[in-house]
């Protein structure tokens, strides 16, 4: 018997266009295989059981049974499968492929244009990337922890302890900017939420991410933490207590130490937002001395420079440890140029940013 040494993959998907196209792109990758199609997540969950595939590409709406009910059942029985959630670019899509991955999903592609989007080739480089890095690099066995720890986690993510407010007006302490991608997320629900209220310092969230999530994520992150969280605006003043989201399709800057917010459509970057590009806008606004860089799972090297670049100004950086890094690309670049001063695992990260913001 010849056993193949390509990626497994289902595809599941209500719309047989959308079923037809993805099989098209995926199978222009000769280290790839479609083993089967399913046509809700009923049926994607007796598939996976039959057919044992290594990745699963999941849609979200479906009858029968939806993709967040289809995936927990998959992972529930078959945790080493990894689930890549294929979505809708709208607020519905986004929310939803959010609880995905906080349930754990490894990571998610959006639909370029709706639920049947039969132009999903425009995406399809992207698609294969993800397969490949979803049964190579991602970190299961921490991904099936964080999801625990989060469901430990008190009090709930949706209920605050301390009511949000205005807290009386300081000046800027210093500045937290946390760069992130693929896993990121997820992560980010293990990190923000632990943050207190009265946090002594502004921070920054750049997170890889299409235009159309960011809003809903934004507020997705403000509902589960204590600080308030919001999509950074031209315009906004960086204050203490206070988050930003980078928003997605433009690069988030701050001019001068008035702590300004600028949203600019240069420098064009991989991705926009860059990491290395807000970074090094906040080192030159403050200075490395009031900066806490901090540089958690992603592909590629995004972030790595600037995380140098700050901790040789007198500033304090973070970087993820690899023990429950999804994907450890990003935190590995900046530990490997000598760019990480300090590495943790993601749920000792809260702590160590709140040591370094508090430190005189």
């Amino acid at each position: 018997m010849i056993v193949s040494d390509r990626i497994r993959v289902l595809i599941v998907d209500d719309s047989a266009l959308m079923r037809r196209a993805l099989k098209e792109v995926i199978l222009t990758d000769t280290s790839l295989e479609v083993v089967g199609v399913a046509r809700d997540g009923q049926d994607a969950i007796e598939k996976v059981h039959e057919l044992k595939p290594d990745v699963v590409t999941m849609d979200i709406n479906m009858p029968v049974m939806d993709g967040l009910t289809s995936m927990q059942h998959i992972l529930s029985d078959y945790p080493e499968t990894s689930i890549l959630m294929v979505s809708s670019l709208t607020a519905e899509g986004a929310l939803a492929t959010f609880e995905a991955l906080e349930l754990g999903a490894f990571d998610y592609v959006a639909k370029p244009s709706g639920t049947v989007s039969s132009n999903i080739h425009i995406v399809g480089r992207e698609i294969i990337q993800k397969i490949k890095l979803a049964y190579k690099s991602v970190n299961k066995k921490s991904m099936r922890e964080r999801v625990q720890r989060r469901s430990d986690m008190t009090p709930p993510k949706r209920v605050k302890l301390v009511k949000k407010q205005d807290l009386k007006e300081k000046s800027l302490s210093k500045v937290v900017v946390i760069g992130i991608s693929t896993g990121g997320p997820g992560t980010l629900m293990e990190v923000l939420p632990r943050l207190p209220q009265d946090l002594g310092a502004a921070v920054i969230i750049v997170q890889h991410m299409p235009p159309a999530f960011t809003v809903s994520f934004a507020k997705r992150l403000n509902d589960a933490c204590s600080i308030l969280v919001k999509e950074a605006d031209a315009g906004d003043v960086l204050k203490n207590g206070k988050g930003y989201l980078a928003a997605g399709g433009y690069q988030l800057v701050v001019r001068g130490e008035s702590g300004v917010l600028r949203l600019s459509t240069t420098p064009k970057t991989i991705f926009m937002p860059s990491v290395n590009v807000t970074m090094e806008s906040v080192l030159d606004a403050y200075g490395g001395k009031k900066i806490v860089g901090v540089l958690m799972t992603g592909m590629g090297d995004d972030g790595a420079d600037a995380m140098v670049k700050i901790r040789r100004a007198g500033g304090i950086t973070i970087a993820e440890d690899e023990s429950t890094a999804v994907v450890f690309g990003m935190p590995r670049e900046a530990i490997e140029r000598g760019g990480a001063e300090i590495i943790l695992p993601s749920y000792k990260i809260a702590d160590a940013i709140i040591k370094a913001v508090r430190k005189a």
